[in-house]
Parts: structure tokens; C-alpha cells; sequence
């Protein structure tokens, strides 16, 4: 092999996001299915194969760079930030009857979806709901469709809240949290399978730097800076 060609297989390799460990099992079946396809059909066999690369898109897991500032709010996933509202936290967050913050980011089936902390904290709450599978970008999702209820406490003793919703076509929440686990800013907490919702409680006073419609890249987007004083954005579509 030439050092052209070299260079240009390392620079594919490094193109390729690793998996998470979670989607194998799915892409091993995946995979199956399309050796198996192969003996009765071609067509099905590549309709096999272009199901089983999605599979194996779908649970890739990038390395994002994380901002290391003190008092940033990173976005826990990927997607389209669909609402941004003020609103009495669940009770299932524990959080208080203040209204607060909340962000809405809604992942449809190929956004990454390896969730992430928002900020350096510790988990102080873990409530799952076991629900219905409305379309996640729908408000009743957040109080109907199953769901992972997860409350962090920071350094400094304030609290917000980070809620996995399943979605229309996500069947399964895997939350890795277990109550007092110290967390770190972007670090990875679980994952929702075949698109989803994901919602972040801010901290009370709180103002969020995103809008609506903008996309969010998990562990990278800001959502807050706890130690700015910046209005609230707003944003032009152009």
C-alpha cells in the first residue's frame, strides 16, 4: 500500500465514529436477518444490508469536546430544540413548585442518541414512569409517554433536572445512573432507542442561550451560563 493510500484509509478510519456498546446486539440481528434474506432474495438482501448500516449509524457514540468553563450547561442530546418554556418542574423531579426553565430537545431516528450530563453534578433523584408512546415532540409526551426522571444536585447545592422521554418509535430508556454517582459535564449517562425526547429543567434563574429550532449537539451545545448575566436570546430564521 502506497503512502497515499495510507493516508487516506487513516483519514477514513478517523471519520468513523466509535459504537456504543449497547447497539452490537442490535446490529449482530440486524445482520442476521440480512444473511438470511440473502437466500431468498436479492432484493431483500440489500435492503438488509442498508437496514443494518443504519443500525449501526444509529448507535454511534462520537467523541464530542465538552466546554470545561465552570457554570456551563451543555445540551444532555442531539436534536432540534422544539421548545423553550417556563414551567412547574414535574413532581418527579423533586425540584420545588417554582416555575423554571425548560428545554425541549426532540431526536428523530438519525440524530445521535447516547445521552449526556448537562453539568458537574451529582444524582440526587432517579424516577422511571412506565407510559404510553405518543409522538415525543407532542406536550403530552412529557406527562404520558414512558419516561426517566433524573435529578442532579451541583457543587454548590443547586439543583435541575434532566427527563428521557421515549417517543413514538422508542420502545426502551436505558438509564446507567444509580443515586450518588458524581457526574462530570458531558459525561455519558444513557441512551434512547429509535427517536426521542429529551428535557432539561434549568436551574431556577437560569437563562437559556439556545432558541427554538436551533440544533443541539450533546455534551457541546451550551444551554446556560450560570455565571453570566445575558437576556435570553432570540433567533431569526434566515
Amino acid at each position: 500500500m502506497s503512502a497515499k493510500q495510507e493516508t487516506i484509509l487513516d483519514t477514513t478510519l478517523k471519520t468513523i465514529p466509535p459504537l456504543n456498546p449497547e447497539g452490537w446486539k442490535f446490529i449482530a440481528l440486524f445482520a442476521a436477518v440480512t444473511a438470511l434474506f440473502s437466500l431468498f432474495s436479492t432484493f431483500l438482501f440489500w435492503v438488509g444490508v442498508v437496514l443494518t448500516l443504519w443500525c449501526a449509524w444509529f448507535f454511534r457514540d462520537p467523541i464530542r469536546t465538552v466546554p470545561a468553563r465552570e457554570g456551563l450547561v451543555v445540551s444532555p442530546a442531539d436534536g432540534i430544540v422544539t421548545k423553550i418554556v417556563s414551567m412547574v418542574p414535574p413532581q418527579e423531579l423533586a425540584l420545588g413548585s417554582n416555575e423554571r426553565i425548560r428545554i425541549s430537545v426532540f431526536l428523530n431516528v438519525f440524530n445521535v442518541h447516547v445521552n449526556r450530563i448537562p453539568i458537574q453534578s451529582t444524582v440526587t433523584g432517579l424516577n422511571y414512569f412506565p407510559g404510553a408512546f405518543f409522538n415525543a415532540s407532542l406536550d403530552k409526551a412529557s406527562e404520558e409517554n414512558e419516561r426517566q426522571h433524573v435529578t442532579l444536585t451541583m457543587p454548590n447545592g443547586k439543583t435541575l433536572g434532566v427527563v428521557q422521554i421515549a417517543g413514538f418509535v422508542a420502545r426502551r430508556i436505558l438509564c446507567q445512573l444509580k443515586v450518588n454517582d458524581a457526574m462530570a459535564t458531558g459525561q455519558r449517562f444513557g441512551l434512547i432507542r429509535f427517536g426521542s425526547r429529551v428535557d432539561t429543567y434549568l436551574p431556577e434563574g437560569a437563562i437559556p442561550i439556545v432558541v427554538e429550532g436551533q440544533v443541539a449537539v450533546g455534551g457541546e451545545t451550551v444551554f446556560a451560563d450560570l455565571n453570566s448575566k445575558e437576556t435570553q436570546r432570540e433567533g431569526v430564521k434566515i
